[in-house]
């Protein structure tokens, strides 16, 4: 067993030993467990056993210490049900020595077996551990658990108690959310994970769904937007309802994109039912796409009924001559993300509307995490224009924030006649 090994056995030990339930998942609450180590401890001491390699190794963890000062003044800490008592006869030490010698040749040979039964050890500890932690093991078992010491304060510090990378990485995209549950026990209710999504690398939209539990739907979701609009069925859908009047408004840029938050008064009225403006926001390009075309950019009005439903009206921008609602927005821009502007001019979004009020429509969801199902979306069918400047300004915060076309899976899509 190596020295490497053995300190990371005793430290995962020491911390079962030493801190018990109770203290295991208070310190879990921060997401690191404590084991401290060495003669100071109250709780346990590390034995010493010289015999395979005649290097000192720690293999025990016994009651109380054992002093014997060495030459070199120092103590020497065991277990005090490692060694016999009578350590300082002659005879026995010369026969200690000889057997430690006989178990020096074997070495050799019997390092593969100690490395299975060590690791077994581990995976035992390990276990126990994250047992005591509130967390769960995954499928088949496996924890990766990190021992890492803080050098000069002499403390071993034990994290990340949740299933390893490469085990993860085999696991099915069904599985994320277990994963992340699991993530979230081991850190006391923090999640370990990312937080933070974005449009491309490892936060992109394919990690969406494995990032939190409650993305699940953005990797598992079968009414999941945007879409590439085609083969709809032309009806005489009914005009939807738009109650727009002139309102205050402020701008912030949220991380992702730039959205506006409109005060109340705003709505639209469809089959019967009425949708409060709660904001919109901009994507660029467009995520939606009408039989194969994408286009500059794409506004979202999201709107939502009093029983909790959202109702999604997206406009999308072509290149063309300037738009006077989107130079409203760009004035007054925040200098920092996060920031919100509150304009001191007002808006009136009927501006923002194309002349022609035909649609597409079909239930779909967020195109953002959390990717909640049961949106109802209704895609204008003429475009309105934005200046190439507009576009230019907006593409200098967000170059690309647009979803990639998620499957339509066989949704009905009905378009006005």
């Amino acid at each position: 067993m190596s020295s490497r090994l053995s300190l990371s056995l005793v430290a995962v030990a020491a911390a079962l030993v030493s801190a018990g339930g109770a203290s295991l998942a208070a310190e879990a609450g921060v997401g690191v467990v404590v084991a401290q180590l060495g003669p100071t401890s109250p709780s346990f001491k590390m034995g010493v056993n010289r015999g395979e390699t005649g290097a000192p190794e720690p293999t025990a963890i016994g009651a109380a210490p054992i002093e014997k000062k060495s030459a070199a003044g120092g103590a020497e800490w065991r277990s005090n049900a490692s060694h016999p008592s009578a350590e300082n006869d002659e005879d026995e030490k010369a026969a200690r020595k000889g057997e430690g010698r006989k178990r020096g040749a074997k070495a050799a040979e019997a390092k593969p077996a100690e490395a299975a039964a060590s690791g077994s050890a581990m995976d035992q500890l390990r276990e126990k551990l994250a047992a005591k932690l509130g967390a769960k093991p995954a499928a088949d078992g496996k924890f990766a658990m990190q021992v890492s010491n803080r050098g000069e304060s002499g403390e071993n510090v034990i994290t990340a108690v949740r299933p390893s990378a490469a085990h993860r990485a085999r696991r099915p995209a069904s599985a994320a959310a277990s994963d992340a549950n699991l993530d979230i026990a081991a850190n006391g209710g923090q999640s370990l994970l990312p937080t933070h999504w974005d449009y491309t690398g490892s936060v992109g939209p394919d990690a969406w769904g494995r990032m939190r539990p409650e993305y699940d739907k953005c990797a598992t979701g079968n009414r999941q937007s945007p879409i590439d609009i085609r083969g709809g069925i032309a009806v005489d859908l009914e005009p939807i309802k738009f109650d727009y009047r002139p309102s205050a408004f402020s701008v912030i840029d949220n991380g992702h994109t730039v959205q506006v938050n409109v005060e109340p008064g705003n709505s639209i009225t469809i089959t019967g039912r009425r949708y409060e403006l709660l904001q919109f926001h901009f994507h660029r390009p467009s995520e939606e796409r009408i039989d194969g075309r994408q286009y500059d950019m794409v506004a979202h009005l999201v709107h939502k009924g009093v029983d909790g439903r959202l109702a999604v009206v997206a406009v999308l921008l072509d290149r063309g001559s300037a738009q006077a609602i989107v130079q409203a927005v760009w004035n007054n821009l925040p200098l920092e993300k996060g920031d919100e502007v509150h304009a001191g001019t007002r808006i009136d979004l009927s501006q923002l509307l194309p002349e022609d009020k035909r649609y597409y429509t079909y239930m779909g969801s967020l195109t953002t995490p959390p990717c909640s199902e049961g949106v109802l979306w209704m895609v204008m069918k003429q475009p309105v224009p934005v200046s190439a400047e507009q576009v230019a300004i907006f593409a200098r915060l967000y170059p690309m924030n647009a979803r990639p076309i998620q499957q339509a899976d066989g949704r009905l899509i009905k378009e006005s006649n």
